[in-house]
């Protein structure tokens, strides 16, 4: 019997090759499309698998390399043992690893013979003694774009420890250095400026405490391609003009020098002194300063509705010659100003007919007696207990109350301090507003909350009337209104909120009132936001409420995502997104169906967007991706 024999299908090579190369086509376009679902407009080299983009997307370390110099140059100048380089370097290497930078440590001959110019950035840490090779390789680096972070005086030395002066300092960063400051007090004062890229985060005004061990540097800024973010000047402890003395003794600045870009520290970072929230704030500050020479982003909401620069409230406090107060009213008239009258009980008793007469104008706050303290070091005086503190404030809740028809809100302490038993029973008795004049460490309000109770503390950004007319003996109303206006222009600087607090017995009497009115107008025509406490509080707590993250998805897009946890509505919020970099060609949307993307402003120089938030729901998230073209410089 013949076996029939079976014929297979025959297989068609081609149609394989075709279908897999189909395949693989797809696979490739899908990917790439993932790719630009996540990361945006890209180039191929951004998506290759290369270590840095790995490292990247994985998040474990920033793109670039920072380098720190660690100089022989300027350990040799140093007294035989001492680790003060070493120490400070240490402290550097923490810094920048808790920012998620990879950094190596490089020496004098690395830089003498170029061989800094592939990092991102270059650290000189106290690095006063540098050679001319290094001075020459650090400006090329910069004119080609490179970026250095700087602190101290560097270069001031030759690296056989000859004095050389300040011309690299002057070149490099565009200032102009004034003095040291002399290690005669522990520490000094150092207030920052709000809204800044660099400061992005930390509160307006903050004030640092920095250890003058190392003397710490004065400067002052003579170029526009460098921008001030600090000052040393303290206007509580120290004369002279402030608008001079302020831009006199800079302490901080960022700029440009060639392509590149510069941070000038001028302490180093061990004389940071304070307590957990100062370091936290510093360290807020530093990774900041990494991200602007990296031209990576940094994002904060602005302290003020829409494009106010800062923002006014007036406090008028009833001591003596109370009657005075009715001179204010055709200045509370003519600008519809807000105020809240601060009135010690006891004196209120006296005057029902006045007290119910302003209170139809304003608030009235209540001045209690709390106890004696000369300064918060002050061991000797004590203020009172919680039960006399309660007793104080129930008797002045009890009395202003009943005269003036109206619910108190405000406190402010007879003598200027407070403590924790101030604030427990503020909750307890359901006060909102704190107002003091002990020095706290930022020039805008801060909310503390006891008891599920949020409290708004208010302290004493300016000079009052004590000072101006009192103390200083300013008789002339030309001499006090220069006074006032020299401290608005600080506040402005800082972005601050300027506390306008006028007493009966100095600026409300007849002869010296029309300075209220020349105060608001000066302030208005500086776009300052005349305001009450009330309504501070309202735009604070929205303010607050508002939380941001954000984060680099690619060199060509941001991704940003606003929350509002509370239970509250918020509204007319302005999120300043700083780009830190020249782009062109924003566009602003979403992976996320239905979100609204709020309005947006782009300003002219290419690094800040604004977005322009009009509501918030309780519990609303909004994410939203920036994308945008480099701009080559």
């Amino acid at each position: 019997m013949a076996v029939k024999e079976f014929k297979g299908l025959r297989v068609n090579y081609l149609i394989i090759i075709v279908s897999g190369l189909v395949l693989l086509i797809t696979g490739i376009l899908v990917f790439l499309l993932i790719v630009r679902n996540i990361y945006g407009s890209y180039e191929i080299k951004d998506v290759l698998p290369s270590k840095e983009n790995l490292k990247f997307i994985s998040g474990d370390e920033k793109s670039g390399k920072v380098a720190i110099l660690y100089s022989k140059y300027t350990e040799n100048m140093l007294p035989s043992g001492s680790t003060w380089l070493r120490d400070n370097i240490d402290t550097w290497k923490k810094f920048i690893k808790n920012a998620r930078f990879n950094y190596d440590i490089i020496t004098d001959r690395n830089i003498e013979l170029g061989e800094h110019l592939s990092y991102k950035v270059i650290v000189l840490p106290g690095s006063k003694s540098l050679s001319d090779k290094q001075l020459v390789q650090l400006k090329k680096y910069l004119e080609n774009g490179g970026s250095i972070f700087v602190s101290g005086g560097p270069a001031t030395y030759s690296d056989e420890g000859k004095w050389r002066g300040w011309d690299f300092f002057s070149e490099v960063f565009g200032m102009k250095f004034n003095r040291e400051i002399k290690p005669e007090e522990f520490y000094k004062v150092h207030t920052l400026r709000g809204n800044l890229p660099i400061t992005a985060g930390v509160p307006t005004g903050y004030a640092l405490k920095i250890a003058t061990w190392d003397r710490p540097l004065y400067a002052e800024v003579l170029e526009s391609r460098t921008t001030q973010v600090s000052f040393w000047y303290d206007f509580r402890r120290e004369a002279g003009l402030v608008r001079e003395e302020i831009s006199r003794s800079a302490g901080i600045s960022y700029g440009s020098y060639g392509k590149g870009r510069f941070v000038w520290y001028g302490f180093e970072l061990n004389s940071v002194l304070g307590v957990q929230k100062d370091y936290i704030f510093f360290e807020k500050l530093f990774n900041n300063s990494l991200n602007w020479l990296t031209y990576q982003p940094t994002a904060s909401i602005r302290d003020w509705p829409t494009s106010y620069e800062g923002a006014l409230i007036l406090l008028p406090t009833l001591d003596q010659n109370i009657s005075n107060v009715y001179n204010l009213g055709n200045v509370l008239d003519l600008n519809q100003l807000p105020a809240t009258y601060f009135i010690d009980p006891y004196i209120g008793i006296n005057y029902p007919g006045l007290i119910k007469s302003i209170s139809e104008k304003g608030e009235i706050g209540a001045i209690i007696d709390i106890g004696f303290l000369e300064s918060p070091e002050d061991t000797v005086n004590k203020l009172d207990n919680k039960e006399a503190q309660n007793s104080s404030f129930k008797f002045a809740k009890d009395t202003l109350s009943k005269i003036s028809g109206k619910r108190l809100r405000s406190m402010m302490p007879l003598n200027g301090f407070y403590d924790d038993n101030t604030l427990q029973t503020m909750a307890e008795q359901n006060y909102d507003f704190l107002v003091t004049d002990s020095l706290t460490d930022r020039s805008v309000p801060e909310i503390t909350v006891r008891n599920n109770k949020s409290i708004m503390i208010i302290t004493k950004t300016a000079r009052d009337d004590l000072e101006v007319v009192r103390n200083y003996g300013l008789t002339n109303t030309d001499f006090q209104r220069y006074t006032y206006e020299e401290d608005i222009d600080r506040i402005l600087f800082e972005g601050g909120l300027y506390v306008f607090k006028v007493h009966s017995q100095y600026q409300l009497r007849s002869e010296y009132v029309s300075i209220v009115n020349d105060v608001i107008r000066y302030a208005r025509n500086k776009n300052m936001w005349i305001t009450s406490l009330k309504q501070l509080k309202e735009w604070w707590s929205r303010r607050q409420g508002v939380q941001i993250r954000y984060e680099t998805r690619s060199t060509r897009r941001i991704a940003i995502e606003f929350t509002n946890p509370s239970e509250n509505l918020t509204e007319e919020l302005v999120v300043q997104v700083n780009l830190n970099k020249r782009v062109k060609n924003i566009n602003v949307s979403s992976d996320i169906i239905n979100t609204k993307i709020p309005r947006y402003e782009f300003r002219e120089d290419g690094q800040t967007i604004y977005f322009h938030i009009e509501r918030m729901n309780p519990h609303e998230t909004r994410s939203l991706l920036i994308d945008f073209d480099n701009i080559d410089t």
